[in-house]
C-alpha cells in the first residue's frame, strides 16, 4: 500500500500528484517572468496580471515543471514591437503614466488608453514581458529547439496596429506569427476565447498564410465582430474562419463542433505550426464570460491540438475569476507534457483561494445551453463549405531574410552557458540549469535538488513530518504517582502531583512547626504537597491515619509522631472509614530514633502485608467514638504532642 501522511494543508495524501498518461517524450519550453504578478491596472480592474502567478505556483508544487525547460524571456524591445504597431503608438505607451498622464489626453484619446485600457504603472514593461515571452517562444520553435512553447502572460487578441482594445495593449500574438511566418509557410491560429480574436483577424485578413479561427459568442457582445461572413477578403478570402456562438455552451456541444472543424482546417490548410489563444474566460463561472465549460471541456481542445504533433505555442488571453483561470492553465500544462494531474490541490503560497473545496476541477453549472444542435450544424456545415473553397496548399517561395530573427542564436546561447559555468564554478547545479533540464517519464527514479525547487516557490511535503521523541507515549502508563498497593493514583492526586513536578524542591515544615525535616529525609519530593494540602485541622490526622509502611519496611513520618496519643488513633481510624481512599507512597521517611521510640502494640511490621490488621481493629474503635468529639480532640492534643516527641527524639540520637 502507498505510504500515507498529511501534507501542510492538513491533507491525507496517499496518491502521487500526476500520473503518466501518454510519453511521447515532447520537448515543452515554458516562459515565465516572476515579475509578471508585480503589475495591476487599476483597483477594482477586472484584469490581473496576479492570475499567472497562480497558475505558476500550481505548475511547480504539482511537479510539473519538472518536464519543462524553464526560461525567462528578454522583454520585448520597441524596434520588435514595431513590426506590427506604429511607431507613434509605441513611443506613447513607452511615455505615460499615471503622473503624466493628464499631459496626454489628445494621446489617449487617439490610441483609446483610459477606459477599458487604463494608465498604470510599468505599463510598458507589463507589454515588453508579454510580448517578449510570445515572440521568444516562436523564435525557439523555428530553430527546432521545442516542440511546444507555452507563455501564459501572452494571449492579448484584442489590441491593434495604433490602438489599445479589450486590456490588450501589445497585440503578442501578430509579433509571434510574424516570427513564425520567418520560417513556416503556412501558420494557423485558433481562438478559444469567449470574445472574438479581432486583433489578429485583422492584422492577417488579406493573406492566405495564416488562417484564424476563432469560436467566441457573437450578438450584443464585445467586441461585436466575428460574423459568420467574415471569411477575409483578397487573397485571405475564406482564410478567416468563424463560428458564432450563443450563450452557455457546455462541454459536450463545444466538442461536437471544434473537433469536426480543427480536423477539416488541418485537412485543408496544412499549417505548419500553430498558435492557441486559452482565454479562460470561456469557463463557466467567469465575471465576464457567458459560456459553460468545463476545465477539462476547456482543457479537451489543448490536447487535440497536440494530437496533430505540429510545432504549436501555447499562450493565454482573458479570464476573469482568478482561482478558475489559473487552475485550468496550470492543468493544461500538465496535459501538454503528458501528465494528468491529482484533482486534490497540492498545498501552497495561494491555497487560501481555492477554498471551499481545494480542488483542482472547475465544474459547469446548471446554466441553460442556448446553442441548438440545429443551429450549431448549420454553422458547421457553413464553416467546412468556406474552407473547401481555399486553395489546396498555398505555395510560397521562400527565402532567406536578412534581419536577425528574434530571440538569440545557438552560438550566444552557448557563450551563457560557459559563461554561467565559469562564473559559478562551486556550485554543484546553476539556477540556469536547473530550469532548463527536463526529468524523463521513463525513468525508473528521478532526481530533483529540492533546496532549488524550495528557492523557487515548491512547498514539497517529502513525507510524514519529522516525529518528536515526545510523541511516542505509552498509553497504558501509569502517573509519576503510584500507590505503593499498586492501584493507580486517583485523579486529585496525580493533579496534585503534576503541580508538586513544578515546583522546586524545598525542606517541608510539619503543622507548621518551625521544626524542619533535611532535605535528604524528604522522598519522594513529588509527595510534599500533601502534607500541606489539608485546610482544616481535622483533616490533618487523616493524612496521618493513612500512613502506611513502604516497600522497605520503613515507617512513615507522620505515623510515628502522631500514634503516641490514644485519640490520634481514634481519630485517624474514624476519618479511613468516612473516606477509605488509599494515599500516595509514604510522605516523609522518620529518622531511626523516630522509629524505635514507638510502642511495641503500634509498631509497623516488617513487610506492608502485616500493615492490614491495624486499620481494621481501629475502625472498630472508631465507630465507638463520636465524630465531632474526636475533631476537638486532634485539634488540640495533636500538635502538641507531635511538637514534643519531635524534640525528645532529636535529643536522644545525640546523648
Amino acid at each position: 500500500m502507498p505510504s500515507t501522511f498529511t501534507d501542510p494543508a492538513g491533507v491525507a495524501r496517499d496518491e502521487p500528484l500526476y500520473n503518466v498518461v501518454h510519453n511521447d517524450k515532447k520537448r515543452v519550453a515554458y516562459f515565465y517572468d516572476s515579475d509578471i504578478g508585480n503589475y495591476a491596472y487599476v483597483t477594482g480592474h477586472p484584469m490581473k496580471p496576479h492570475r499567472i502567478r497562480l497558475a505558476h505556483s500550481l505548475v511547480m508544487n504539482y511537479n510539473v515543471y519538472k518536464f519543462l525547460e524553464v526560461y525567462r524571456a528578454k522583454p520585448a524591445v520597441t524596434a520588435e514591437m514595431t513590426q506590427f504597431h506604429t511607431d507613434e503608438y509605441i513611443e506613447f505607451l513607452q511615455k505615460v503614466t499615471p503622473d503624466n498622464m493628464d499631459g496626454f489626453m489628445r494621446e489617449q484619446g487617439k490610441y483609446n488608453v483610459g477606459d477599458d485600457c487604463p494608465v498604470f504603472d510599468g505599463l510598458f514593461e507589463f507589454c515588453g514581458i508579454s510580448a517578449g515571452g510570445s515572440m521568444e517562444g516562436a523564435a525557439r520553435l523555428n530553430r527546432d529547439k521545442c516542440d511546444i512553447a507555452i507563455n501564459w502572460a501572452g494571449g492579448l487578441h484584442h489590441a491593434k496596429k495604433s490602438e489599445a482594445s479589450g486590456f490588450c495593449y501589445v497585440n503578442d500574438i501578430v509579433l509571434a506569427i510574424l516570427e513564425l511566418l520567418r520560417f513556416k509557410k503556412r501558420v494557423l491560429y485558433i481562438d478559444i476565447d469567449v470574445h472574438h480574436g479581432d486583433g489578429v483577424e485583422e492584422a492577417f485578413y488579406t493573406t492566405d498564410r495564416v488562417m484564424t479561427v476563432s469560436f467566441h459568442k457573437y450578438g450584443e457582445y464585445f467586441p461585436g465582430t466575428g460574423e459568420l461572413r467574415d471569411i477575409g477578403i483578397g487573397s485571405g478570402k475564406n482564410y478567416a474562419v468563424n463560428f458564432p456562438l450563443r450563450d452557455g455552451i457546455d462541454d459536450n456541444t463545444y466538442s461536437s463542433i471544434f473537433q469536426p472543424v480543427i480536423s477539416a482546417v488541418m485537412q485543408y490548410f496544412q499549417p505548419e505550426a500553430v498558435v492557441l489563444q486559452c482565454g479562460g474566460d470561456s469557463l463557466s463561472g467567469d465575471r465576464l464570460g457567458c459560456f459553460n465549460l468545463s476545465m477539462r471541456g476547456h482543457a479537451n481542445c489543448v490536447n487535440y491540438v497536440r494530437s496533430f504533433g505540429l510545432p504549436t505555442l501555447v499562450l493565454g488571453g482573458g479570464g476573469y475569476t482568478m482561482r478558475n483561470v489559473a487552475r485550468t492553465w496550470a492543468y493544461e500544462t500538465g496535459r501538454l507534457v503528458g501528465v494528468e494531474m491529482n484533482p486534490v490541490l497540492p498545498y501552497n503560497e495561494y491555497y487560501d483561494y481555492y477554498g471551499p473545496d481545494y480542488e483542482l476541477d472547475v465544474r459547469s453549472s446548471n446554466m441553460e445551453n442556448a446553442n441548438s444542435p440545429e443551429y450549431l450544424e448549420k454553422i458547421k456545415i457553413s464553416v467546412i463549405e468556406n474552407l473547401k473553397k481555399t486553395a489546396p496548399v498555398p505555395s510560397v517561395q521562400m527565402q532567406d531574410v536578412p534581419r536577425q530573427g528574434f530571440g538569440m542564436s545557438d552560438e550566444q546561447e552557448d557563450e551563457l552557458d560557459d559563461m554561467d559555468e565559469d562564473e559559478n564554478k562551486d556550485v554543484r547545479r546553476t539556477q540556469r540549469q536547473w530550469e532548463k533540464e527536463r526529468a524523463r517519464q521513463d525513468e525508473f527514479e528521478e532526481s530533483d535538488d529540492e533546496d532549488m525547487a524550495q528557492a523557487n516557490g515548491v512547498f514539497k511535503p517529502n513525507g510524514p513530518p519529522r516525529r518528536s521523541i515526545l510523541d511516542y507515549k505509552n498509553p497504558k502508563a501509569v502517573e509519576d504517582m503510584d500507590l505503593d498497593i499498586g492501584e493507580p493514583a486517583p485523579a486529585s492526586i496525580a493533579a496534585t502531583a503534576a503541580a508538586a513536578a513544578a515546583k522546586p524542591v524545598e525542606p517541608v515544615a510539619i503543622d507548621n512547626d518551625e521544626t524542619m525535616i533535611d532535605d535528604d529525609e524528604v522522598q519522594p519530593a513529588a509527595a510534599e504537597p500533601e502534607a500541606e494540602a489539608p485546610a482544616t485541622t481535622a483533616a490533618q490526622p487523616e493524612a496521618s491515619s493513612a500512613a502506611k509502611v513502604d516497600e522497605d519496611g520503613d515507617v512513615d513520618m507522620a505515623e510515628a509522631d502522631e500514634k503516641p496519643t490514644e485519640p490520634e488513633a481514634e481519630i485517624k481510624t474514624e476519618e479511613i472509614e468516612t473516606d477509605p481512599a488509599p494515599e500516595p507512597e509514604a510522605e516523609r521517611r522518620p529518622s531511626p530514633a523516630a522509629a524505635t521510640s514507638e510502642p511495641a502494640t503500634e509498631a509497623a511490621p516488617a513487610s506492608p502485608k502485616a500493615a492490614s490488621p491495624v486499620p481494621e481493629a481501629n475502625t472498630e474503635k472508631a465507630v465507638a467514638e463520636e465524630p465531632s468529639k474526636a475533631a476537638e480532640e486532634a485539634s488540640d492534643k495533636v500538635p502538641a504532642a507531635t511538637t514534643d516527641d519531635k524534640e525528645k527524639e532529636a535529643d536522644k540520637p545525640q546523648e
